[in-house]
């Protein structure tokens, strides 16, 4: 099916999806009602693996990590009301504030504590589980004083303390700073007053007032951009590529469109090393053949970039080594799929097959287009292709990660030795070597290594940075586009200094 085939028919699904009705207008000191993309279960726990939008939004409000981002993706307090690290950087203390579970019980250092265990324990599905190797040990110290002690300094543990999926929860229980309550298929979010308020009756009236309060729904998204177009809902959150046909397809205001820009990993990554796939050359020839920048254009969105590196280009700002060029990025794409069907060219003049390769994207709009562009490039240059189920058994899949810190490591470590990648010993050597290194110089050195190890092995084909996108009325003066593609529910309201 062609680009335009497959565009005429997100229109038409969209337009149609746009023609749905809600119930029930609501004025400016009603509750912020929200629209995310996703479904909605209550009880979500970030232990049991990735959260959906609408999940981490839910958690993010009602039980905060030790620390949260504000509205500008910076970190602000959570559980923890301050923090120190120790000089040597290996110690972080947080002192936890005066809180109490949903039951209300009393939250304690030691629970705190070890749930976060929990988090990164052995039998733990958590998303973030492998990006905390520095970590020794996490204990409580007193009732309320938790320290968490490192093996080697990670200046970055906060942004990642900080990502909703760090949510302390126990049992199904937040501790706030809102309280849920279950409204048909919504859930209404009120603000837990404070314990420690001057005045008490003014703490509780201010969290009783309608206006503080937040109404989630978890839906999909031409239903989400429906409720918003037709006034249900002041905001949405938790696009995507995936996703972004259909907003293209509501003809809501641009204006309103919020993208935020994140660094991280949007590629194929290749899955096995098996027939065609199993040379290093062979992999590289299909990186050097897709056109990025027309894959990109073809979503209409300026906000959204091509990318060649392994790693995202942010970690240069802070000192640390800069991505590593792959040897083909000087040529246009005119010599980058001349060099890449010489290739394939000299593996079929060997008599050699190539199967059709699978390649696993999301079944959305925006995940057949997507395919449709790296189906026609690999095509061009002699190589077969079909689309597959995003958990379908594949060839290559879709990585589609915002990065969750600053660690120049995080995109090399995600890159290797994970069940959605190939491994690469030599690299993984020296990726845990970096891990475990306590001069600044060699951590560079070796990170450095390690990417040029893995940019000769080509595990995976960089296409872009990833694309996060929300839609917002002009009641919602804190939702700000930012680095971190962080907007907590408890901030959506505020106005950024």
């Amino acid at each position: 099916m062609t680009a335009g085939r497959i565009g005429a028919r997100i229109l038409a699904a969209g337009l149609l999806a746009l023609s749905a009705t809600s119930c029930g207008l609501f004025g400016e000191r009603g509750p912020v009602r929200i629209a995310a993309i996703g479904p909605l279960y209550p009880a979500a726990n970030p232990i049991r693996g990735e959260l959906s939008a609408t999940n981490a939004a839910l958690l993010e409000a009602t039980a905060q990590g030790l620390v949260s981002y504000d509205s500008l993706g910076q970190i602000d307090v959570g559980l923890a009301e301050r923090w120190t690290v120790t000089a040597d950087g290996r110690s972080y203390i947080f002192r936890v504030r005066e809180a109490k579970w949903s039951n209300g019980d009393k939250v304690t250092a030691a629970e705190v504590a070890a749930i976060l265990r929990g988090y990164l324990g052995r039998r733990s599905k958590h998303v973030l589980k492998d990006d905390f190797p520095e970590v020794e040990t996490i204990k409580a110290m007193t009732d309320t004083v938790i320290e968490i002690r490192l093996s080697v300094p990670q200046p970055h543990l906060l942004e990642l303390l900080a990502q909703p999926s760090m949510a302390i929860v126990k049992r199904g229980m937040g501790w706030g700073p809102m309280r849920p309550k279950r409204i048909g298929a919504a859930m209404l979010l009120t603000p837990v007053p404070d314990p420690l308020a001057d005045d008490p009756e003014e703490a509780e009236a201010a969290a009783a007032d309608p206006a503080a309060s937040i109404e989630l729904v978890g839906t999909d998204a031409p239903r989400a951009l429906a409720r918003f177009k037709n006034g249900y809902a002041d905001g949405v959150l938790g696009g995507r590529f995936s996703t972004l046909p259909y907003f293209v397809a509501s003809n809501i205001g641009r204006s309103r469109l919020v993208v935020d820009p994140v660094p991280g990993l949007f590629g194929l990554s290749f899955v096995r090393a098996e027939g065609f796939l199993a040379t290093d050359a062979n992999r590289e020839a299909l990186s050097r053949a897709v056109r990025r920048q027309r894959l990109v254009d073809a979503f209409g969105l300026a906000e959204w970039q091509p990318q060649v590196t392994l790693r995202p280009a942010l970690y240069a700002r802070d000192g640390g080594p800069v991505p590593l060029l792959p040897a083909w990025a000087d040529y246009d794409d005119a010599s980058r799929v001349a060099q890449a069907k010489r290739v394939v060219d000299a593996w079929k003049a060997t008599g050699r097959e190539i199967e059709p390769l699978r390649i696993a994207v999301p079944d959305s709009p925006g995940g057949r287009i997507l395919y449709a562009y790296v189906a026609a490039d690999f095509e061009r240059i002699g190589v077969p292709s079909r689309r597959v189920a995003i958990d379908a058994e594949a060839d290559l899949t879709l990585i589609d990660e915002v990065t969750p810190n600053d660690d120049p490591l995080w995109g090399l470590r995600r890159l290797s030795c994970r069940t959605d990648t190939l491994c690469n010993g030599e690299a993984q050597r020296r990726i845990d070597e970096a891990t475990a290194a306590t001069s600044p110089t060699d951590r560079a050195r070796l990170i450095g290594e390690a990417e040029a190890i893995l940019g000769r092995y080509a595990p995976f084909i960089p296409l872009a940075t990833p694309l996060r996108w929300s839609v917002a009325s002009q009641r919602l003066s804190g939702l700000t586009a930012n680095a971190r593609a962080q907007h907590p529910l408890n901030h959506l309201r505020d106005t950024p200094n």
